[in-house]
C-alpha cells in the first residue's frame, strides 16, 4: 500500500466527514475532535482498510463510533430544548382531517434514487435544515442505530418525545425530499 497516496485520500475526505459530524453533533469543537480522532485512527492503522468498501464509507464507519462516544461523553451538555408546536402547520398541510396524506407523491424507483450520490447530498441538506434536536434524534436512531433508551439518556428526553421527534423528522424529510429530489426528478423527466 502506498502510504502517501492513502494519507492524501484520507485527508481529502475531511470536509465530508466534518459536514457529517457537525450535522450530528451540532458543536464545531466536538465535530472537529471526532473527525481528528477518525483521521488519526485511519492513519495509524492503514492496513485496517481492506478495500471492501470505498475509503469514505470506511472513514464514516469509524466516525460513527467516534460520534457515539462523543455523545455519550457529553450527554449532560447536549442541548435539551425541543419546541413542541413548531410542526403543527406542517402536519396540517400534509394530512387531511381523516389522518391520511392529502397528496401522495409519485416518487421514482427508490432503488435508483438511493444509489445516486446527489440523493444523499439532498438528504443531508434536508436533515441539516431540521431543528437541532430533531435532526440529532433522527440520525441517532436511523443512522447510528441507537435504541430509544440510549437516545433518551443521551439527550435527557422522554421516550414519547423521541417518538414524536422521529415522526416529525420523517414528515419533514418526506416533504423536503419531495420538493428537492422527487419533484426535481419529475421536472427533469418532463423535459
Amino acid at each position: 500500500m502506498d502510504y502517501r497516496a492513502f494519507s492524501s485520500d484520507v485527508a481529502s475526505s475531511r470536509p465530508y466527514l466534518m459536514r457529517f459530524a457537525r450535522l450530528q453533533l451540532r458543536n464545531d469543537v466536538w465535530a472537529e475532535d471526532a473527525v481528528a480522532e477518525t483521521l488519526l485512527a485511519a492513519l495509524e492503522k492503514p492496513e485496517s482498510f481492506g478495500g471492501k468498501s470505498s475509503l469514505t464509507t470506511w472513514l464514516v464507519g469509524i466516525l460513527k463510533y467516534k460520534i457515539i462516544d462523543c455523545i455519550r461523553a457529553n450527554k449532560n451538555e447536549i442541548a435539551r430544548s425541543v419546541d413542541g408546536d413548531e410542526d403543527a402547520e406542517l402536519e396540517d398541510s400534509l394530512f387531511a382531517s381523516d389522518g391520511h396524506f392529502r397528496d401522495s407523491p409519485e416518487w421514482l424507483n427508490p432503488e435508483q434514487s438511493l444509489s445516486a450520490k446527489q440523493f444523499l447530498e439532498v438528504m443531508n441538506v434536508c436533515i441539516a435544515e431540521m431543528p437541532p434536536t430533531m435532526g440529532r434524534v433522527f440520525l441517532m436512531r436511523e443512522w447510528m442505530e441507537f435504541d430509544t433508551s440510549e437516545i433518551c439518556e443521551a439527550l435527557q428526553i422522554s421516550s414519547a418525545n423521541v417518538w414524536v421527534l422521529l415522526h416529525r423528522a420523517r414528515l419533514r424529510l418526506r416533504e423536503c425530499l419531495s420538493l428537492r429530489w422527487f419533484c426535481a426528478d419529475e421536472a427533469a423527466i418532463a423535459r
